[in-house]
């Protein structure tokens, strides 16, 4: 039977294993319930468990014969802080958060490719089901590799998988090199001198000063980064004052910077720190930055892209893969795993057309159409990197 019907057999445990995740969401580093359910159906194929790496993580440890080759298989675990809009049966049980990125079928994916090798093992090696914690911004990914992921459970390579709204079920998209962005967020504090409203003249105003800078920020990218370059900095939030009549003593701006080069951020962050603390001292007053590096750009290694692509291409043929798929603005903490291991990153289909709808949104769904494919790129993935010799 071809891996993809014996998976497709499984596919109503695997969405019913999706919705219990969806109607329990849980935030980065607090995913106790999801790490104990992805524990226990690790547990129940046979796989050796090990929790509480990079605080809530969890590593499911699968071996097959003699070989000492080895592969890593990553899914993320974590929901967001959102509202949730969708009215079915499995929406989420807890209120301001929700399963928004499509997390809980990346997790439900990796555990049914996880459950299919251990009833096969058809492969020579050790597979390493890693489920990460806090992918959202909170750097899971950095607290795994911090806490000894790959010294101890080694791994030739590794590969993740997200979910792509808009390409269709069925289809997959990759491409080598840098891939998603590397993301910062950052903290101005503008520290000005209050004053009543009516006598500005009295005060240094923050809210003025913070204006500026946020117009001056606009003109690192256009002046400062190389045309040929891409690169965003977004001023998202201003925050100042309490009252009509009051010139408040200071001003906190936020916000986030995006780039697929580590001296592109760099060179940003070197820029936005003249650009603040020179317009604040031109108006007599001070600005202090908080440069917060969150997400290193996602870079995939040649081989390892040829190969995961090559390995989709099996499955769903060589017309269903893009292999030059588009640059992405957003930003993945598999980054700093894909920094210590050579691997790959690859978008799956998540269904396009009317009623389509972007991650991050209220009333996004993963698509249980695409588990099956999840799991068998996972399980397929590791059967060709751990053939056997014989």
């Amino acid at each position: 039977m071809a891996i993809i019907e014996r998976i497709r057999s499984d596919h109503d445990r695997l969405t019913t294993l999706r919705h219990d995740i969806h109607a329990h969401p849980e935030l980065g580093f607090a995913e106790e319930r999801t790490a104990a359910l992805v524990a226990e159906n690790l547990a129940a194929c046979g796989c050796e468990v090990h929790r509480g790496i990079g605080k809530t993580g969890v590593v499911g440890r699968l071996k097959s014969g003699n070989s000492p080759r080895s592969i890593g298989l990553r899914a993320d675990m974590d929901a967001l802080p959102i509202e949730e809009a969708n009215h079915f049966a499995y929406r989420s049980k807890h209120a301001g958060r929700m399963h928004a990125c499509g997390h809980d079928g990346h997790t439900a994916m990796l555990l049914g490719a996880a459950r299919y090798l251990a009833e096969t093992r058809r492969f020579d090696g050790t597979v390493n089901f890693i489920f990460q914690p806090a992918e959202e911004g909170l750097g899971g990914g950095d607290a795994m590799v911090k806490d000894g992921l790959f010294a101890r459970f080694p791994c030739a390579a590794i590969f993740g998988m997200h979910n792509r709204p808009g390409l269709a079920v069925g289809k997959f998209s990759i491409r080598p090199g840098a891939m998603m962005a590397g993301g910062a967020y950052f903290d101005i504090t503008v520290k000005g001198r209050g004053a009543h409203g009516a006598r500005p003249e009295a005060g240094i105003d923050p809210v003025l000063i913070a204006s500026h800078i946020t117009t001056g920020l606009q003109t690192i990218v256009a002046r400062n980064v190389r045309p040929i370059e891409t690169a965003v900095v977004s001023v998202t939030q201003i925050h100042a004052g309490h009252a009509y009549n009051v010139i408040p003593e200071q001003a906190v701006m936020r916000g986030t910077v995006r780039a697929f080069s580590s001296d592109i951020l760099k060179l940003i962050e070197t820029n936005m720190r003249r650009i603040a603390s020179g317009i604040a001292g031109a108006f007599g007053a001070e600005a202090e930055l908080d440069f917060r590096l969150v997400f290193l750009p996602l870079v995939n290694d040649a081989a390892e892209t040829r190969f995961i692509a090559d390995t989709a291409a099996a499955l769903v043929g060589e017309e269903n893969v893009n292999r030059n798929g588009h640059l992405v603005m957003a930003s993945e903490d598999f980054s700093f795993m894909l920094e210590e291991v050579p691997g790959a990153y690859i978008q799956i289909g998540n269904g396009e057309g009317a009623g389509g709808c972007e991650v991050h949104n209220p009333g996004y769904d993963f698509n249980d159409a695409v588990l099956p494919l999840g799991a068998s790129l996972y399980a397929l993935l590791a059967e060709r990197k751990l053939a056997s010799a014989g």
